[in-house]
């Protein structure tokens, strides 16, 4: 695997018998995932329906997050759309909180940015 093709991974904790080692794939799922339960959003930008992430595999989630990681903080860009009749600014501070929430409780890295890109607005139910 060349190094353009290996995931970027984040060096957790060192010990005698070994390091942990977070992929960026991974941190980006558990931001994704945290979307998706916050009430408002409709779907992420450019993603599969839930009922075919089993089909297609997990990586597909995180279709529509970026995450950016150095020096031991998460970055995270997420594209979403907006369930009419929610109020997109209360939707997307949902989200911010949520991701950053949920990603340092199951990683224990320092998310200081979480930036919400709204696509558009579903219509229908």
């Amino acid at each position: 695997m060349s190094k353009e093709q290996e995931p970027k991974e984040y060096v957790m904790e060192k010990r005698g018998t070994g390091e942990v080692k977070i992929a960026s794939d991974v941190v980006a799922i558990i931001a994704a995932l945290a979307v998706t339960e916050t009430e408002g959003v409709s779907s992420m930008a450019g993603n599969i329906t839930n009922e075919l992430i089993g089909k297609f595999g997990m990586k597909n989630l995180s279709k529509g997050v970026k995450v950016t990681m150095e020096d031991g903080l998460v970055h995270v860009d997420i594209m979403l759309n907006v369930k009419y009749g929610y109020s997109i600014r209360n939707v997307s501070e949902q989200v911010q909180n949520r991701v950053s929430q949920q990603i340092e409780t199951m990683t224990g890295l320092v998310v200081p940015e979480v930036n919400v890109r709204v696509a558009g607005v579903n219509l229908s139910e």
